[in-house]
C-alpha cells in the first residue's frame, strides 16, 4: 500500500507490514551476514522499495536507521522518492557529507567508494560508516578468497561488478583495522557481508 507523503507530491512505498517482527527477522540476517562474512542471506521480508533501491537495501535501512543514524546518498540514490521514504520510515538525517555519515548507500560502479567516509578511531573504531554497496549479483562474477574473522580457514566469494580497483581499496581499508568502514553488498532481495578484518586475495 502506497501512502500520500507529507514531505513531497509523490507517494511514499510502504515499508514492512508487520515492523516489530519483521524488522527482528532482517536483523537477525543481518547479523548471521556480519558472523559469517561470505555468506550470502536472503531478507524474506524485504517490502517493495522505492525506485532506485534493491528490496535488501530498503530492508536494512528500515530495519538499521534512525534518527540516530546520519545516512548518506550517492547521488544516484538521491532522489525525493528515496529520501522521503527514508524519512518517513526511519527518522534518519540524510547528510550531504560523506563523512557525517554513519550508513551510506552507494552503487558498485562508483568512484573513491571508501573515500572521505568516518573510520573510527583506535579508541572508538565503532564510530566508523558502514556501506551498503548494491551490486548486479552475489554468487556470481569472479571468485576471491576471503580470509578472517567468522570464516572457517578460507571462503571462496563472488561478487558480481566489482573491478580490482575496489580490491585495491578495499586492502587499503582493511590496513586500517581495527579502524576503516564495513561494507554489506546488496543483489535485489539478498545481501552478503564484508567487515574490516576480513582479507581479500585474488
Amino acid at each position: 500500500m502506497l501512502m500520500k507523503s507529507a514531505i513531497g507530491t509523490h507517494d511514499i512505498a510502504a515499508g514492512f507490514v508487520d515492523p516489530p517482527h519483521e524488522s527482528q527477522r532482517v536483523f537477525r540476517g543481518v547479523l548471521e551476514a556480519f558472523a559469517h562474512p561470505g555468506r550470502i542471506v536472503t531478507v524474506v521480508d524485504a517490502p517493495q522499495p522505492p525506485r532506485g533501491l534493491y528490496r535488501a537495501t530498503a530492508a536494512f535501512l528500515l530495519t538499521l536507521a534512525d534518527r540516530d543514524t546520519p545516512l548518506w546518498l550517492a547521488p544516484e540514490f538521491d532522489t525525493p522518492e528515496v529520501g522521503d521514504f527514508i524519512r518517513f520510515h526511519t527518522g534518519a538525517p540524510i547528510v550531504g557529507g560523506r563523512a557525517e555519515a554513519a550508513f551510506a548507500v552507494q552503487a558498485h560502479d562508483q568512484l573513491l567508494l571508501f573515500d572521505t567516509f568516518s573510520i573510527g578511531t583506535d579508541t572508538y573504531p565503532d564510530r566508523s560508516a558502514t556501506l551498503v554497496v548494491e551490486v548486479p549479483a552475489l554468487g556470481a562474477g569472479p571468485a576471491r578468497t576471503w580470509r578472517g574473522p567468522g570464516i572457517d580457514g578460507q571462503a571462496s566469494v563472488a561478487v558480481a561488478g566489482l573491478d580490482h580497483v575496489f580490491w585495491n581499496d578495499w586492502a587499503a581499508n582493511h590496513s586500517l583495522f581495527p579502524c576503516g568502514v564495513d561494507v554489506v553488498f546488496a543483489a535485489g532481495s539478498q545481501l552478503l557481508a564484508l567487515p574490516r578484518g576480513i582479507t581479500v586475495e585474488a
